[in-house]
This record gives structure tokens, C-alpha cells and sequence, in this order.
């Protein structure tokens, strides 16, 4: 279960939120057998996932991200839920790369360059709202930084980061965001780019024992900072039968009734999570009307 916490200023200048996602990445590390660079890769945007969806004020309310940089990754997807709760899939989990010119798993290489990241906020209105940007860099964190600054305008710092052991298992994986709110003195930006060089990587600070609380400090040193609430955010699918009958539906009658005749039992996977729904003609026919 991650840890994950958000933090005010007590003047209201400036907010951090700061998250332990090691099991939610652990998680999506056995569900989809990645590759190490890929485990880094997802699991970035799984945290910057929860955290986004953290904000979110409505009970139903849910953000997807889409990262699709033409890379040998193929597209990642990432949705959370308005408690941090978040499940995500690689197109390709296994994509193996040289390290980096820094000696680190090359996330930048496996994500591609040459596409976008795509946010939708699904916040109850007739419409989601869909914002898109042109990834700056591949490396997720600087895309997100990217993204709040054309999209929402929101002056933000992002950090992300993912610790992947020789098994391929995940060490340490976490992440923060840091916005400056509206009415924000000039001290206070200053304030800010002085903390966000003291802080090391998100994951290495995880991996050293620091807690949430303490990296949410650190990053907002000098402010005073208030907790304003916790959660304990998990991977969770919310995949079930009735969704995917609704799915099956919405392909249309004489898609249905061509899988019904081709086989006695047709399997829909679940993208998400390992849950295998299995169909048999009949009940296929009968979605379709028959």
C-alpha cells in the first residue's frame, strides 16, 4: 500500500504533494512482467498518476494519462482514480536498452520523444477535459512540469523516480509535485528553486528511509508547511464482467454474432490486471440480441 500526502504553506503560497508509490509500482511490476526500463518508465507515470488524481475533488472523479512518444515502448496509459488509487499497461513491457550517458535506465530512449502526453480529467461534466502537450523530454517528470505550465498555468516542479533491483524487482519508487498557488510572492518562487536543489531523486530518498512527511518538508523548507490530508493509495483495477459485457456491446450486433460463430468460447483480457473473462456462443448471442 503507498503512502501519500499533501502539504500547504501556512501563508498559501505553495503546496507539495509527496507519495511512496514502491508497492504500487511492485504491483504493476508483477502484473505486467516489464523489463526494467519499462518498470521505470510505468511506474513514473503511475505515480504522477496518483498524484494528479489526488487532487481531483469529486468522489467519481478519475485522470488518465497517455504518454505516447513513438518510442519502443509503444504508449503507456495511467489512470487514477480521486483517491490516488491507480492502475496503468505498457503496450510493449519488455523493451531492453543500453543505460544512459548518466549510467541509469534509459526511460527517455524507451518512452520515444516524437509525441505527446495526453491528460483527461473525467471530472463529471458532459465532457471530459483533454489536455495535450508535445513531450519535451521523455523522462516524464520534466513532461508533467511541461504540461502544468501550458495547460493549466500552474507554475509546478516535478520529480519522479523509480529503483529497480537486479531481479527486477522495484526497491524504491516515488515521487512529489510542488505548485506555487495564486498570489504567490516572488521570495516565495526563490524559496522553492533553493528547496528543489537540496532534494536527491524521489526514489533515492525513499530508498534512504525518509517518509512522505519528511520529503514534503524538505521540499517546502522555510514555509511552515500544514499537513492538509493523507491517503494510502493502492494499484486497483476496477475491471469486472459487467464492464466487459458493456464493452462487447458496444462493438455492435454482427461483430458479436461473427465471434460466436467463429468460436465455442471467446477470452477478453484485461489490460489492467490478470482477470481473464471468458464467453460462451451463447451468452455472446444474447448480448447481441438474440
Amino acid at each position: 500500500m503507498g503512502k501519500l500526502i499533501r502539504a500547504i504553506a501556512s501563508d498559501g503560497s505553495a503546496m507539495c504533494c509527496a507519495i511512496d508509490g514502491t508497492d504500487i509500482v511492485a504491483r504493476a511490476e508483477q502484473i505486467h512482467k516489464t523489463s526494467a526500463v519499462v518498470t521505470a518508465a510505468l511506474g513514473r507515470l503511475l505515480i504522477a498518476a496518483s498524484i494528479m488524481g489526488a487532487q481531483l475533488k469529486g468522489k467519481e472523479d478519475s485522470v488518465t494519462l497517455r504518454l505516447d512518444g513513438k518510442g519502443p515502448a509503444g504508449a503507456l496509459i495511467a489512470v487514477s482514480d480521486s483517491q490516488g488509487n491507480v492502475r496503468g499497461y505498457p503496450v510493449n513491457p519488455v523493451v531492453e536498452l543500453p543505460l544512459n550517458s548518466h549510467g541509469k535506465l534509459d526511460v527517455a530512449g524507451a518512452v520515444g520523444k516524437n509525441g505527446q502526453l495526453a491528460v483527461i480529467k473525467d471530472i463529471g461534466l458532459k465532457e471530459p477535459y483533454i489536455g495535450q502537450i508535445p513531450i519535451v523530454s521523455g523522462e516524464i517528470a520534466e513532461d508533467i512540469t511541461y504540461y502544468y505550465a501550458v495547460s493549466e498555468q500552474i507554475p509546478t516542479v516535478c520529480g519522479l523516480g523509480v529503483l529497480v533491483n537486479p531481479d527486477l524487482t522495484v526497491k524504491a519508487a516515488g515521487g512529489y509535485l510542488i505548485q506555487l498557488l495564486p498570489g504567490a510572492p516572488e521570495s516565495a518562487i526563490d524559496r522553492v528553486e533553493a528547496n528543489v536543489k537540496t532534494l536527491e531523486a524521489p526514489s533515492k530518498m525513499i530508498a534512504d528511509g525518509l517518509t512522505v512527511q519528511e520529503i514534503a518538508k524538505k521540499a517546502l523548507a522555510g514555509f511552515e508547511p500544514q499537513i492538509l490530508d493523507a491517503a494510502e493509495p493502492q494499484y486497483r483495477c476496477n475491471c469486472s464482467r459487467e464492464r466487459v459485457e458493456r464493452a462487447l456491446i458496444s462493438v455492435g450486433r454482427q461483430e458479436l454474432l461473427n465471434m460466436a460463430q467463429e468460436q465455442e468460447v471467446t477470452q477478453v483480457e484485461c489490460h489492467f490486471c490478470p482477470k481473464v473473462y471468458r464467453f460462451s456462443s451463447q451468452e455472446l448471442r444474447r448480448l447481441a440480441g438474440e
